[in-house]
């Protein structure tokens, strides 16, 4: 499974958001190409700053094993409402900010301690990196990248 501390899945990645356009269009889903850079940036910010909010809930948990299996998210999942761009977003500055948290993330490839993730709970080292690595492809997908 790919991750993104693996410098060739990163750029695969970065390389992919290089060919969204502003006029990029959904394949399904509401979001415009600004609103899905800035609701990628949110699962990258969770890890970046390793917060400790607690462990998710319950049934949030059972679904956990599809976020870091070889299988790809389902179309049309749910998404929290805090994580729904409601106004319009400027592409270019969500695409260097998207860009800016992907690096960050990249270099976090050595930390030994996370804490837990606000809905899902523990996570390795080696499941946070398929988690990210698994949800910009998932919108990466979305708008045919």
């Amino acid at each position: 499974m790919k991750s993104i501390f693996d410098p060739k899945a990163k750029e695969e990645i970065i390389d992919r958001i290089h060919k969204l356009s502003e006029n990029s269009h959904a394949q399904w889903g509401k979001m415009n190409a600004g609103q899905m850079l800035w609701h990628c940036q949110f699962p990258l910010k969770i890890a970046i700053k390793n917060e400790n909010l607690g462990n998710g809930k319950f049934f949030m948990k059972l679904f956990k094993k599809t976020l870091y299996s070889d299988q790809p998210f389902k179309k049309k999942l749910p998404t929290d409402k805090r994580l729904i761009a409601l106004e319009q977003k400027n592409f270019t500055s969500e695409k260097t900010e998207l860009l800016d948290l992907i690096e960050q993330t990249h270099q976090l490839k050595n930390r030994i301690e996370w804490n837990p993730h606000p809905l899902f709970g523990t996570f390795t080292q080696e499941q946070w990196g398929i988690l990210e690595y698994k949800h910009l492809d998932h919108h990466l997908t979305q708008f045919g990248v």
